[in-house]
């Protein structure tokens, strides 16, 4: 038995030290490939023209495919690609690319494609085909991945249902000159195929109820600025409540936040919409006052004045001072006394 102890151990190490340079070889591999991916990707976004933007995108699409079909290429991250999205699902069973390509002021389309972790390391990809622009019912449509809503994805959230697991995205619109937009779109899979979208953002509990829908989409005002984020505290996503601010509720390149904030709950399988999240109110009479240093015809108060004005110290005066002993004076010499003359 001991004699074949060491050539197995051989055999073992020698997969290994295969194993381990194959990897390496790999990654130098997608490196240099990310290296090429990293000026076309800045060139999609930053091009000064549609031409060299519209190239960057197609050049820099299909490298991209090449470098993901490399074994193992899950694991590896693009981190050099900072003008792209990448977002891993939370169980690890996918990952979500996203981009944007500005076509001219008033149109911009979403770019984007899923990988698969695959066992044996093989690509697996369902490419992102934006349909958004030719899609009448955006925010009540299900669709797969060949009738994606388009979006640049910034986080992901994942939910379980009935023997489902959802994968809630929350994402950003460029939309067009007048308006942006920000989405919350759910992506499940059925037979491994992805579906975006389905019936499972509720209004059951508003006030004036309202059927459910596949999307939830805030359109605003170009120049608002508007907050759609995930609280994991709450267990909420919580949005800014928007508002048109010439009262045009149809034009929605006029709203913007008034202040308020709505939200969605994760309930029985679905989102349920949470009309006002923070609901603290204020008694009557306890609202905070001023404190007045003036009574009603102009003159100072001056005990009130004495209230609101702390007594400030240097820093030298609270710290403590070393007495030392004064020492006494010396003793003055006394002057020798003049000669006696005779």
């Amino acid at each position: 038995m001991k004699k074949h102890c060491i050539p197995v151990f051989l055999m073992v190490l020698f997969c290994s030290t295969f194993a381990l340079t194959a990897h390496t070889q790999k990654l130098q591999e997608l490196t240099l490939k990310e290296d090429t991916l990293q000026r076309y990707a800045d060139k999609l976004i930053n091009g000064l023209d549609a031409a060299t933007r519209f190239k960057s995108d197609s050049l820099f699409t299909k490298l991209f495919v090449r470098a993901l079909k490399t074994p193992q290429s899950f694991n590896y991250p693009f981190d050099s690609l900072i003008t792209i999205s990448k977002l891993y699902a939370p169980d690890n069973s996918f990952r979500i690319f996203t981009w944007q390509l500005v076509v001219n002021e008033n149109l911009t389309r979403q770019h984007g494609a899923i990988q698969m972790n695959t066992p044996d390391g093989s690509l697996k990809l369902y490419p992102l085909i934006d349909k958004s622009d030719v899609t009448q019912l955006l925010a009540d449509t299900t669709a797969n991945n060949k009738g994606w809503i388009g979006a640049v994805y910034y986080k992901i959230i994942e939910t379980k249902g009935t023997n489902k697991n959802y994968y809630t995205l929350l994402g950003y619109d460029e939309n067009n000159i007048r308006s942006n937009r920000k989405i919350i779109e759910v992506l499940s899979f059925d037979n491994n195929e992805p579906v975006f979208g389905g019936r499972l953002f509720s209004f059951e509990e508003d006030s004036a109820a309202r059927p459910a829908v596949s999307r939830h989409i805030l359109e605003y005002k170009k120049t608002a600025g508007t907050r759609l984020t995930y609280d994991p505290e709450l267990q909420m996503i919580i949005a800014e409540h928007l508002e048109s601010e010439t009262n045009e509720p149809l034009k929605k390149w006029t709203y913007i936040p008034d202040g308020d904030y709505e939200g969605f709950k994760w309930k029985n399988g679905r989102w349920v919409h949470v009309e006002k999240v923070f609901n603290q109110v204020t008694a009557e009479g306890a609202e905070p006052m001023p404190q007045p240093v003036k009574d009603a015809m102009g003159n100072t108060i001056e005990d009130k004045l004495k209230d609101n004005v702390e007594e400030e110290k240097s820093p030298v005066e609270d710290m403590p001072v070393e007495k030392k002993p004064v020492p006494k004076p010396k003793p003055k010499a006394k002057a020798p006394k003049p000669p006696v003359k005779h």
